[in-house]
């Protein structure tokens, strides 16, 4: 839809560009921002007009991924395994033109449980890249940035410019495993495994609030991983909404876990 209250538009070139005035809000994809009426936007400052590169490698093999980088183009990365991203990407439930707008940082600013691109970089054991308004840069572990449901540590003044995703988290074996209420419905349960040298390291999303992580033995049995799982997620607190009551989200969440376990478990790292 239209922001029929915008009145300025300007592409932001370099990082003084991105210093909002009253009223203006950074514009990525903005399939969020167009979805509904915003009133109190009067102007909008186009991220893209930076032409940050979509992704770049970093020295120990790993990826940076640009704050503006569409899901679409994250899919299409030099992932050492493309079928996680592709398998996060597809559980977004979008369009392929929604694909090729929505983006990485936007995903992640908005921070819902649901978000399948949060899930996806705290499996990867991603950092969130900030750009502070003096000029600096802040660093925070993706599970730490999404505090819950839809609030995240985005400080007045700061820009997320990118997500680094480390070589040694990409290179390890992963699993996931998805729920819905419906073949094409929302997430309401996800959990993705990483098989680290000495743990299986699984997130959990769409059901809690915010990601819970948690790195178990790889020895450990199904009964001890469903405990831990409902320990860790149930400090948390169940998320519900019309996708999912809370105690379905958790019976499906624990069982999805001690899937991913078990098929990660017999794995060689």
């Amino acid at each position: 839809m239209d922001l029929a209250w915008v009145e300025t538009y300007r592409g932001a070139r370099d990082r003084d560009g991105l210093r909002l005035r009253p009223g203006e809000r950074l514009l990525a994809g903005g399939t969020w921002l167009f979805s509904e009426p915003q009133p109190a936007v009067t102007g909008l400052v186009d991220l893209t007009a930076m032409a940050w590169k979509a992704w770049e490698p970093l020295p120990d093999g790993g990826l940076r991924m640009a704050a503006t980088c569409t899901v679409q183009q994250a899919r299409s990365a030099p992932w050492p395994d493309p079928a996680l991203a592709g398998r996060c990407a597809d559980a977004l439930l979008m369009s392929f033109k929604v694909q090729s707008a929505a983006t990485l940082g936007g995903n992640l600013c908005l921070g819902l449980p649901a978000g399948a691109m949060v899930a996806l970089t705290a499996a990867l054991a991603g950092e969130v890249v900030l750009w502070t308004p003096d000029g600096g840069e802040r660093r925070v572990p993706v599970p730490g940035f999404v505090r819950d449901a839809g609030v995240v540590d985005l400080r007045p003044g700061e820009v997320l410019r990118a997500v680094e995703l480390p070589g040694p988290a990409l290179r390890r074996p992963t699993a996931f495993r998805r729920a819905a209420l419906t073949d094409h419905g929302r997430s309401a349960a996800l959990v993705i495994g990483r098989r680290d040298p000495d743990a299986v390291v699984l997130t959990v999303t769409a059901s809690v609030p915010r990601p819970v992580v948690l790195a178990l033995p790889p020895t450990a049995t199904g009964a001890a991983v469903r405990d831990a799982v409902a320990d860790a997620c149930g400090a948390t607190g169940w998320f519900a909404d019309p996708h999912g009551a809370a105690d379905w989200r958790a019976a499906q969440t624990v069982r999805l876990a001690a899937e991913v376990h078990a098929e990660l478990g017999e794995v060689v790292p």
